[in-house]
């Protein structure tokens, strides 16, 4: 049973940056990928914020696996240092990648992956269940129902389509689902298609991460070309200080300018910045959007013809719900990924590098990685989701020593400002010297983050997993 099962595809679902990798790691290591892309283009997801410049510079954009492959068939590495927007993304990485011959005959565009379950087995069926194959229900572009055996999957599919609502309890404010057509999720274009909708007009734009960071500013630069633009940025917590980030102390210049330039635009006034500021309810009256709310605890209300909300996103775990996974009941990650990623713990943007043992789900050989591993946690960057695709790969291909390895080592953020509880300093932050905590402060090895770190990373293991342990455990 096996050895046929062996036979089998691995299923890959998503065909953006790191489902793509997932491919090229798994024909690196003579395994068939079958990868399944909602999209009728691979990149869907990407295609939705084209015009926005990412970040973090190709050298940190480009997998190590697809890279081999494509530069095999000729192709040239862009400029390392140069920030691509997801528009040059997808024209000069991804579609070449999707293009090469190794790897058309294993994309499955059109197709939108509805379950996954074990062969024979629902949830509650545990004789016989590591030894069964996956099946993948799906849906063609024609609307026919498919169902496809694989010996693994790797769920990729990010989270993009599942934005979260304006309310500071999870769940949508009064009046926002009735005043949808006039609010926009994640970063909308208002330099180009969405530009009717926001030149001239006034605009509320909520959320204090990059997306809304990235919304705001162009929402400045069309202010300059259409006069009566208007702006009103809102953030639940954090003030001036929360945008800034790193700034000049961000290993990747792109995203420390990006929070400089975002606390000088509210300083300069041409932004109406409101903070902490939370929505309570929206009326509409004609064109008009009433928001009510409260800032810094006192009642306001007040009108604008938009929204934007840049408030995050979190994973659709509905295709998995026949599947035995782990989840914290927090982020909703992997309890050993959760602790380390966790904002209630820490705000810290850098995480330590991870891969296959913070990954691994009761499901014996199912993996969720990419931006969806991070559930609802922010923070994350496309080489985070590289290597775990690298170690879970290798762990499929039975190379556990490869799959343990960490080859990755992430750019600072340059802020840090950690909880005063012990969880936090331990996942965080190399322990100060006189600390107790694990052994203390690392000896040699600075990205470790506490000696008993250094020590599980010499002995060949991905880290010491203290992140995972609880407030007692660490102060014992």
């Amino acid at each position: 049973m096996m050895s046929d099962l062996k036979k089998l595809p691995v299923a890959v679902i998503g065909a953006g940056p790191v489902g793509l990798a997932a491919a090229a790691h798994l024909l690196s290591r003579g395994m068939e990928p079958l990868v399944f892309e909602r999209g009728a283009t691979i990149g869907s997801t990407v295609a939705e914020w084209a015009h926005v410049r990412v970040f973090s510079p190709w050298e940190y954009n480009v997998d190590s696996a697809a890279r081999r492959l494509l530069e095999a068939g000729g192709w040239t590495m862009p400029d390392p240092k140069h920030l691509p927007t997801g528009g040059e993304l997808i024209a000069d990485y991804l579609g070449p990648l999707a293009a090469h011959p190794d790897v058309v005959p294993h994309l499955r565009l059109g197709a939108t992956v509805t379950g996954v379950t074990r062969q024979g087995h629902s949830k509650l069926s545990s004789f016989g269940r590591d030894e069964a194959p996956f099946i993948v229900l799906w849906t063609d572009a024609s609307g026919t129902r498919n169902r496809t055996m694989a010996r693994a999957v790797i769920d990729a599919s990010g989270t993009w389509v599942k934005p979260n609502p304006i309310g500071i309890d999870g769940l949508p404010v009064e009046g926002e689902i009735e005043a949808g057509d006039r609010i926009a999720y994640g970063i909308p274009d208002v330099l180009g298609a969405a530009r009717p909708d926001h030149a001239g007009r006034h605009t509320l734009v909520i959320g204090a991460g990059h997306s809304a960071i990235n919304a705001a500013l162009d929402l400045m630069e069309l202010q300059e070309q259409a006069p009566g633009t208007r702006i009103t940025w809102g953030t639940r917590s954090g003030g001036i200080e929360r945008i800034l980030g790193g700034g000049l102390g961000d290993e990747l210049p792109g995203r420390g300018r990006l929070g400089l330039r975002a606390a000088e635009a509210v300083r300069s006034g041409r932004v109406t910045f409101r903070s902490p500021f939370v929505v309570d309810s929206i009326v509409r009256t004609g064109d008009t959007l009433s928001v009510s709310g409260t800032e810094d605890d006192r009642p306001v209300r007040f009108e604008v013809d938009r929204i934007v909300v840049a408030t995050g996103f979190r994973p659709d775990l509905s295709i998995l719900s026949e599947l035995r996974l782990s989840l914290d009941p927090i982020v909703e990650a992997t309890p050993a990924l959760a602790p380390l990623i966790d904002p209630n713990l820490h705000s810290c943007g850098t995480v330590r590098p991870h891969g296959v043992v913070e990954l691994i789900q009761p499901e014996k050989d199912f993996y969720i990685v990419g931006m969806k591993s991070y559930g609802r946690a922010p923070t994350f960057l496309m080489t985070t989701g590289y290597e775990q695709v690298r170690s879970v790969v290798a762990e499929l291909a039975g190379d556990p020593v490869a799959a343990r390895e960490v080859r990755l080592k992430l750019p600072e953020t340059g802020v840090c400002k950690v909880s005063s509880g012990p969880v936090a300093s331990a996942c965080c932050a190399p322990a100060p010297a006189d600390s107790g905590c694990c052994g203390g402060a690392p000896k040699a090895d600075t990205s470790a983050c506490c000696a008993d770190d250094e020590s599980a990373k010499a002995e060949g293991k991905s880290g010491c997993g203290c992140g995972t342990k609880s407030a007692s455990e660490l102060t014992a």
